[in-house]
């Protein structure tokens, strides 16, 4: 299975997580198979500007990206990555992209639900920033 996390940069495994999904420096890319971790890249994050909310799960769908390990987005992008079959996992509050990857290859990681979703946008106000 191939997961995004977002990450900050430089992305790899022992990046830190990046908060929150659309602002994210990076997607740290992971190939997940029964024997752990068989692949990492990391593909930078476009602009938020440049097409909302909606760009980068448009560009992790093109990745081949199928599931998204985030500690809070929008209710707008959740749908959206929902509505491309990416499946969408809460990090759990996981500090690494390393320790996110573990909880979803060991099923620890819940499915990223409303109780997630952030509310607002607004710096400082959806928790994330």
């Amino acid at each position: 299975m191939k997961i995004a996390i977002p990450s900050q940069n430089p992305g790899g495994l022992d990046a830190d997580l990046s908060p929150h999904f659309g602002h994210c420096p990076a997607f740290t890319l992971l190939e997940l198979s029964p024997q752990g971790i068989a692949e990492v890249g990391v593909l930078p994050n476009q602009e938020h500007a440049a097409g909302g909310c909606l760009a980068p799960v448009m560009m992790l769908k093109q990745a081949g990206v199928e599931a998204l390990v985030a500690g809070g987005m929008g209710a707008r992008p959740l749908a959206g990555l929902q509505q491309v079959g990416i499946q969408v996992f809460f990090n759990e509050g996981a500090p690494t992209v390393r320790q996110a990857a573990e909880l979803v290859a060991a099923g620890q990681a819940r499915v990223f639900g409303p109780a997630q979703v952030c509310q607002s946008h607004a710096p400082g106000q959806c928790g994330h920033h």
